[in-house]
């Protein structure tokens, strides 16, 4: 029950930031961290294990362990060369920096994990809801981004290229665009 209090708790201050910014990129990314990257931001893991500690060192226990490279996570917060990330799950804690990859990755509608067998993600041929489907992704799949529109990204899942709705994706934020 703690696990989902707190996941409210750190989503509702980001929609209320995106609904009042603009529902573009700068009203999620209004900071800048030490690196003089935007923050928040999203990244994905360069690594196939990436140990997640509670403090930025390796002085600090691990809390947790990924072992999938390419995963995306949320850099929040930078201190020296530590990142404070957060993943789909609202997991949260600090990563060296030389672990994490610029490369946009993103996991199909995670918050639809569990809802059933008939539950999928469609990629499509093109950036409209009219376009054929070409793939049904389930949810919790990751794939790379290679950009978005402010409403649907262009991705390859598995060799497999086509249009996903942003609002189904966790690795995009409301209204960003990027290429």
């Amino acid at each position: 029950m703690r696990r989902i209090a707190l996941k409210a708790a750190l989503v509702l201050p980001l929609s209320l930031a995106v609904l009042a910014g603009g529902v573009e990129l700068a009203g999620a990314q209004s900071a800048k961290g030490a690196s003089g990257l935007p923050l928040p931001r999203f990244v994905s893991l360069k690594s196939k294990r990436v140990n997640l500690r509670v403090g930025p060192s390796t002085d600090y226990a691990t809390s947790w362990m990924y072992t999938k490279a390419g995963l995306p996570v949320e850099i929040i917060q930078e201190y020296d060369n530590w990142r404070r990330i957060r993943d789909a799950d609202g997991t949260e804690g600090w990563v060296n920096h030389a672990l994490l990859s610029g490369e946009r990755t993103a996991i199909a509608a995670p918050w639809m994990r569990g809802k059933g067998e008939a539950v999928y993600v469609n990629m499509r041929r093109d950036p409209l809801p009219s376009s054929s489907v070409i793939a049904k992704l389930e949810p919790g799949v990751v794939f790379r981004v290679k950009e978005c529109t402010g409403d649907w990204c262009h991705v390859d899942a598995g060799g497999t290229e086509g249009w996903v709705a942003q609002s189904e994706v966790w690795g995009a934020y409301p209204g960003e665009a990027f290429k």
